[in-house]
């Protein structure tokens, strides 16, 4: 079985809704939901500490996920205190992204020495390919969020997964930057993901075929640094994580701290082929 070292640790994830959601995805590969408490909302007192030994260890940027971020009260005030610290990114759907809010994260962007970023997730230009997956009215409510947003004066990456074919084609590419220039973004970005067939995908379509795992030879020279687990961990209300996607595997926890995660992680899962084969980063 192969083996991914850390080779340094420069991002660090946290599960700072942890996977309740104020939507249920048929996509999503931790099954985040509005009733899925697998794991618990984080509060500013248990992320400062984990800041805090980031910092001691190097970490050079930030990302926050969940479920959805905004659910969290606090959420504001902990990318105001990691903003003191390195670069933060937010991936959100966009629904709770008012106007107030938009204007609010703004100003604490402004007023920090480091970027704060955010990724609004869709999956289609259109309502008819989008709500299917994320719900009835979706698509326009993501769309109202992302004008608040670039009416506050920030621009957006957009995420989109290959739930359809088209949206990872030349075509569909053209239609996502034809609707972003609608919205007003003059320089859109737009980011591609696949879809990993653990969670809610799983039921959707199908499981991993038994083939789809890594080995020790696919590799070459057994070199494995191309995998976001040889420079991320991912932090939780229960502790810390190899990565962004194992969440809801037990397998997936490494430790309490930091430093208990600093070994190589087995990469027995078969989300560990996807991200191989695809050469997935959930960085911006």
């Amino acid at each position: 079985m192969p083996l991914a070292a850390l080779r340094s640790l420069d991002t660090l994830w946290f599960q700072v809704a942890g996977t309740v959601c104020n939507l249920a995805c048929t996509h999503c590969f931790v099954s985040s939901s509005p009733t899925n408490h697998t794991h618990e909302a984080m509060t500013l007192e248990e992320i400062v500490p984990y800041l805090e030994e980031a910092a001691a260890l190097g970490v050079r940027e930030f990302y926050f996920t969940g479920g959805e971020p905004f659910l969290n009260p606090e959420m504001e005030a902990i990318l105001a205190r990691t903003l003191e610290v390195g670069p933060a990114t937010v991936l959100t759907n966009g629904l709770l992204l008012d106007e107030a809010r938009c204007a609010r994260l703004a100003g604490i962007a402004a007023g920090a020495e480091y970027s704060l970023d955010f990724r609004v997730s869709m999956d289609g230009y259109d309502a008819a390919a989008n709500d299917p997956i994320r719900g009835e009215g979706t698509f326009e409510r993501i769309l109202a969020g992302i004008r608040n947003l670039v009416a506050a004066g920030i621009n957006p990456v957009i995420t989109v997964t290959e739930v359809h074919d088209e949206n990872a084609s030349a075509a569909g590419k053209r239609r996502f930057f034809a609707l972003l220039a609608e919205l007003g973004i003059a320089r859109p970005r737009l980011k591609v993901l696949p879809l990993f067939k653990i969670g809610a995908e799983a039921e959707r379509s199908a499981t991993y075929a038994s083939w789809q795992v890594l080995r020790d030879g696919d590799a070459a020279d057994g070199d494995w640094d191309h995998l976001q687990c040889s420079s991320c961990r991912m932090v939780t209300d229960q502790g810390v994580w190899v990565c962004p996607i194992l969440v809801n595997e037990p397998s997936g926890k490494m430790g309490a701290t930091l430093a208990d995660t600093l070994d190589p992680f087995p990469l027995a899962h078969p989300a560990c082929w996807t991200c191989h084969v695809y050469g997935v980063s959930c960085k911006t």
